[in-house]
């Protein structure tokens, strides 16, 4: 059963949300944050496996509360669910932490779908997505490389060090295995293992890793 917070200030979009998590089979609704401060207290409380948390909300925004769960430690993720397509708020939020993040036009099933992806530990921006959204993301907030090594890569072995570039590009694992002349399975354990030596809790994190040591350039 994956357990879900819903955090947003609008009553009917709590509503839109509970009666579809109520309505599928494997999904439970465990509670709803009026603002940030209410779903940073009720993470901790009810240690979802994941907080639907939107954006603009009054007093403490989804952006700190979602940093703030984050850096709790738990192993509760956050899906930001926005009107606001690919502006300063998604890359801050994925910044702070969150797993991924949805339009609320979403359909029903790209929803659950996406929650079932951030619950398992993948990303919700399908790798196809993540390039476009990660060379925005490099013009308008990522701050330029350092010439010092990012300690983060520094444990990397030189074909993890391959990984986390094809990571940071975009590539699908079945992308990285064809290129890379490995097997899915392989790469599937290369990638669980650079992800546990950058601190990166899913892919998009990997990416933003990526982009931040200098391994890959928006045209690279």
């Amino acid at each position: 059963m994956t357990t879900v917070l819903i955090a947003d200030d609008q009553p009917l979009q709590r509503l839109g949300f509970r009666m579809l998590l109520t309505g599928t089979p494997g999904m439970t609704p465990l509670g709803e944050a009026e603002h940030g401060a209410e779903a940073v207290r009720m993470a901790a409380e009810l240690r979802p496996d994941v907080v639907l948390m939107d954006v603009r909300m009054p007093g403490m925004d989804g952006i700190e509360a979602t940093r703030r769960i984050v850096a709790a430690g738990g192993r509760t993720r956050v899906l930001i669910v926005t009107t606001f397509d690919l502006d300063e708020y998604a890359y801050a939020g994925l910044r702070a932490g969150a797993s991924g993040f949805l339009l609320k036009d979403a359909r029903p099933e790209e929803l659950v779908a996406g929650i079932q992806a951030v619950a398992t530990g993948d990303a919700v921006v399908a790798p196809s997505l993540t390039r476009r959204l990660l060379d925005t993301y490099v013009h308008q907030v990522a701050p330029p490389p350092t010439a010092a090594p990012d300690p983060r890569v520094a444990s990397l072995s030189g074909r993890e060090h391959e990984v986390l570039v094809a990571i940071g590009r975009g590539w699908t694992n079945a992308e990285i295995a064809e290129r890379l002349m490995l097997t899915e399975s392989t790469v599937k354990k290369h990638v669980s293992r650079v992800l546990a030596k950058v601190g990166a809790r899913d892919r998009i994190q990997a990416v933003i890793v990526a982009y931040d040591a200098g391994l890959v350039t928006p045209r690279s």
